[in-house]
Parts: C-alpha cells; structure tokens; sequence
C-alpha cells in the first residue's frame, strides 16, 4: 500500500487490517438515492477508501432538500443530485472513482449495475424503489444494506440474499400499505445522518469482512426517547421474493 495512502487510513487500518482496507480500495458500491440518508452513507465511504461508488438518482437539488441532504450546497440548487454528490465526493477523496446515474434504475438495466457491484446501499425513500431493488438484489445475489428514517425514528438492516437470511419484504410485505413521507410527517435532519453513517458502517464491515452484520435483525432509533432496540426477524416461506429456490450468481463472499 502506498504511503499517502496508509496516512489517509492511518486510524482506520488498525481496525481493518491492511487486507480489510484493500478489499475496501477493490469494491464497488451502488448507492441508490443520494439524498439524506444517501449523502452520509456516500460521503463516509468515500473518505473510508471504497474504490467505486456508483451514484443513482434522477432528481435535483432543491432548497427544502438542503436541511438534511448534507452533500449539497445552496450553490447546488438546481443541479442534479448526482452531479453534486460526485462533487463532494471527489472533494473529500480524489482516490475514489464516482460513476453517476441519473435517471430510475429498472428492469434488466438494474440487474446489469448489480451485477458488477459488491453491495448496494438502499437510500430510498419509497416502498416501490425498496421492494423492486430488493427484488432485483436477490435475483442477482447483491448483499442490501437497508435504512429508512421518519419523523423521529430511524432503522438500519442488511439483506445478504444468503443461505436462510430473510429480505427486505419477508420484513414489509408488499401489501399495497399507503406511503408516509418526510414531506407529510417530517424528518429530524442529523437523524437522518445517524441512520445513513450507519449504513455505511455495516457496509464497510460486509466489504472488510468484519464483525457481525444486522442480518435478521432490524436496528431501530427512536431519536425523541433516545432509545435503540433491536428487532429480530426470520425468512417468511411464503415470502413471494425469497420464499422461492434459486441460484445465486454473485455473493460478497467472493470480494
């Protein structure tokens, strides 16, 4: 490893080992959505040395996003997401390589981006966008690193599409329930930074290879009480995404 770059992540290489750092240089993460819970995920695995971050969002920077959305700047406004994020991605750390997307990712054009990534980091804001990539996700066999935040309350989970682990809609059926939005109930903005580092973290111990991931089990923060609690859950046989055999193509086992 050169050394500038063993300065970079002096105090984080004590924690990965070396070889945990290298396999963070040598991944590929998709970040779906990089707005508030998007911008701190994307933004700490930049400076953590993830090698290739991919950018998905079709929307612009508005002023109402500014409050939360912290890889964005008034001087944005109007701009693509994307296009700004990439911005200040590169500004915290030119070493990572940023690839943006700015359009909806579906269909077969979905699971071609999945397929080269190692895992993908769900920063939506909406069942649809949630229950289609975690879809895509198992098909293609891409671990899915979960975060959701409303109002005062947040919650974090991981989906590896392995063995027995259940995914995200033996969680939430997709049962046509009526969406809640930060636009009708409100979102506490460094709430959404606490969830959105989160992810982050469990993204880097999946690509490093570390410690024990939130896998069948769902970690919620009630940010009004101050409380974290963990949620344990199992695959649903009957679950219409994985309740089914099939052949897994990719795995993060395989970095």
């Amino acid at each position: 490893m050169q050394k500038t770059l063993e300065s970079r992540y002096s105090r984080q290489i004590p924690l990965l080992g070396t070889a945990g750092q290298e396999k963070l240089f040598s991944s590929k993460v998709l970040v779906v959505g990089v707005g508030g819970l998007g911008s701190a995920a994307a933004m700490y695995l930049a400076s953590a040395g993830v090698g290739h971050l991919v950018l998905s969002d079709y929307d612009q920077v508005e002023l109402s996003n500014l409050q939360r959305q912290i890889a964005h700047r008034n001087a944005d406004i109007g701009r693509l997401k994307v296009d700004s994020a990439r911005d200040t991605l590169l500004a915290l750390n030119p070493d990572v390589r940023v690839t943006t997307i700015p359009y909806v990712l579906e269909g077969t054009g979905l699971e071609k981006v999945l397929s080269s990534c190692h895992a993908v980091v769900d920063a939506s804001d909406n069942f649809e966008t949630r229950f289609s990539l975690n879809r895509a996700c198992y098909q293609v066999g891409v671990p899915m690193i979960y975060g959701a935040v409303l109002g005062m309350k947040g919650q974090v989970g991981v989906f590896p599409f392995q063995g027995e682990a259940p995914c995200y809609e033996c969680l939430y059926p997709d049962d046509g329930r009526p969406e809640e939005t930060c636009a009708q109930f409100g979102v506490l903005a460094p709430l959404v930074g606490v969830i959105g580092a989160m992810q982050a973290v469990e993204t880097i111990k999946l690509l490093a290879g570390i410690g024990d991931l939130l896998i069948g089990r769902v970690l919620l923060l009630d940010a009004l009480t101050t409380q974290w609690k963990i949620l344990r859950f199992y695959r649903d046989p009957k679950c219409p995404t994985c309740g089914l055999p099939r052949q897994i193509r990719q795995s993060f086992q395989n970095l």
